[in-house]
């Protein structure tokens, strides 16, 4: 049991400094891909780590039992094999190629990644199982299942009752200058857009038509807005361009490339855990091997993405999650396209939690508010910067509440950007050089339009609650924890920044992971079989034959998901896809703890 492990873990740190696997040992074993964020995020929360198991990852000791896992790319016989086949097969390709008008791949290992920080979760989630008297559990990992969580929201989408708001086509941001700056432009505001763009002299048709695929490119990963707004961007200088953001409210943000973002690399953790004061006992209710986190309350006080994703796996794990939303309930709700009324990505991200509407500007709220904190084991939010602070909820002023608090902060970029602009998805691609790495040599260095850093970061917050759950049962404090959107796109980029800072291949070569065209479809090759089958032209073969032809050539390939309802019956994947009593489509959990 855990509880021996309680006091030693403090013994020499100061106040504050203890992390939750101190005294802990680790083997990593696997395929190195998807091992590589397990061994980083391990001994970053304290744990010794030796690579080279032959198979399995092991975490004990400091008082707890052995925990074992295991990760792959997909069931065995499959197909998916490595990072680009699963790609494929999940649908990533798909999205992630909206804005060229054709299935891409994603030059960074964006699914491998994905796959390390959910393992980490696992292990995690059953540490804190076992602190509460479970036994311990074996976790297991898949990059389809990985993947299938990343695109949820637009598998969602596909299979609503209604089409999307905007028709998915070709297009979108970033824009140049006259003297040739890439640029992202950024603003939740419809009266900022109309000013920025009146402020340039474009013309008032464009910049209304352009408004809603702008608005929507978060959720259908594309924006055909008007060409006459590149064009007016194009005639203008950059210190002009920054002067109408100024002047309106917009903001802009050159895009930078990897080279300056290693330039500027700090090599800080992804997220951060601090101890608070003295709590009191964490509640001994015990959840199931497989739910491990049942019994816990978590308030999620999140808008959009990030938060939410977060909050939506700990309840995966168990917890009961209670949505703070504001009066009226929460806007998103009616985010077409619907599913028996309700909007199909948020019921990707919200299906099962509870709500309470709150108006957190209003001191009687805010009091009810504090009531709820009182009985819970996490809060956790993504409000704007200071925000908290301002309204006295804080970490300092819940903690007074509730001394043995996990306090949550999921944010943009955790105060280590000096210049940084508004802390969006987006924004963080462009600032941190992300838009580079996603597109191989020989591309634009333009940002994806898929939500890559609102997804990595919901996983970033759920591994910090986890993590810090398992601080506070193992020095009986309440923990402050706080995870970014900078911190994923660090994550993310460390294999690409350490090539950056060296000076050589940092992008990797001319037509990495680009799918080939068959003449019903696309088939796209293993990493290691594509210069290979790049050789072929398979333009005339239906995909079916062009995938027996590259394969009696000894070749890995696939075909590539288009269609991201198809999902559903695709017997590539290891888990089944369901459907939630709305109607809308439900992925398989993407761990398995037993």
């Amino acid at each position: 049991m855990a509880s021996s492990a309680t006091a030693r873990t403090t013994v020499g740190r100061p106040p504050g400094t203890a992390r939750p696997l101190d005294a802990l040992r680790c083997e990593t074993g696997g395929p190195e891909p998807l091992t590589r964020v397990v061994s980083d995020h391990l001994r970053r929360l304290g744990a010794t780590v030796r690579e080279g198991a032959p198979r399995d990852i092991t975490l004990g000791g400091g008082g707890f039992a052995p925990l074992t896992a295991r990760t792959a790319w997909g069931a065995a016989g499959s197909g998916i094999e490595d990072e680009a086949t699963a790609q494929a097969v999940t649908g990533v390709m798909a999205v992630h190629g909206r804005r060229h008008g054709v299935p891409r791949g994603l030059a960074v290992d964006w699914l491998a990644t994905a796959t390390g920080v959910l393992t980490v979760q696992g292990l995690l989630a059953g540490l804190v199982g076992q602190a509460r008297g479970l036994p311990p559990v074996r976790v297991r990992t898949t990059a389809d299942r990985a993947g299938l969580l990343t695109v949820s929201q637009y598998l969602a989408a596909a299979g609503a009752d209604e089409p999307e708001a905007v028709e998915p086509a070709p297009g979108g941001p970033p824009f140049t200058s006259a003297d040739g700056v890439l640029f992202e432009l950024e603003t939740l505001d419809p009266g900022a857009w109309a000013a920025f763009w009146r402020a340039l002299e474009a013309p008032a048709d464009a910049v209304r038509t352009g408004w809603r695929p702008f608005q929507f490119r978060y959720a259908t990963a594309c924006a055909p807005f008007p060409a006459a707004l590149h064009e007016v961007t194009r005639r203008q200088a950059w210190t002009g361009i920054r002067q109408a953001a100024a002047l309106s409210g917009a903001e802009v943000c050159r895009l930078r490339t990897l080279a300056e973002r290693a330039g500027e690399d700090d090599g800080a953790d992804p997220w951060s855990l601090r101890t608070l004061g003295p709590g009191r006992p964490a509640s001994a209710a015990a959840g199931t091997a497989a739910r491990p986190l049942a019994g816990l309350t978590v308030l999620e006080a999140g808008r959009r993405i990030q938060a939410p994703l977060a909050a939506h796996l700990l309840g995966l794990l168990g917890a009961r999650v209670i949505r703070i939303e504001p009066p009226g309930g929460d806007p998103l709700r009616g985010m077409p396209p619907a599913c028996d009324g309700i909007s199909a990505r948020w019921l990707a991200l919200n299906r099962g939690k509870e709500a309470v509407e709150i108006d957190i500007k209003a001191s009687a709220d805010r009091g009810r508010l504090r009531e709820l904190v009182a009985g819970a084991d996490v809060f956790l939010h993504n409000w704007a910067p200071g925000k908290a602070a301002e309204l006295e909820l804080d970490a300092e002023h819940l903690t007074g509440v509730n001394p043995s608090l996990v306090y949550a902060y999921t944010g943009g970029w955790a105060g280590r950007i000096a210049d940084a602009p508004m802390g969006t998805d987006f924004m963080v691609q462009a600032r941190t050089g992300v838009g580079e790495a996603v597109h191989p040599a020989g591309e634009p260095p333009v940002p994806s339009l898929m939500t890559l850093l609102d997804v990595l970061g919901g996983l970033h917050g759920a591994e910090a609650v986890l993590a810090g759950l398992l601080l506070r049962e193992r020095t009986g404090h309440g923990v402050r924890v706080d995870s970014s959107l900078l911190g994923a796109a660090d994550t993310l980029l460390a294999p690409a920044l350490r090539r950056a800072a060296t000076g050589t291949g940092h992008r990797r070569p001319a037509g990495f992971r680009r799918p080939l065209r068959t003449s019903d479809g696309w088939i796209a090759p293993a990493d290691a079989s594509a210069p290979a089958a790049a050789a072929h032209d398979v333009t005339g073969l239906c995909t079916e034959d062009a995938l027996d032809r590259l394969r009696g050539r000894g070749l890995t390939v696939t075909a590539v998901t288009t269609d991201l309802s198809a999902l559903h019956h695709d017997p590539r994947l290891s888990g089944p896809i369901g459907r939630d009593a709305h109607g809308a489509p439900v992925v398989p959990d993407p761990w398995s703890l037993a």
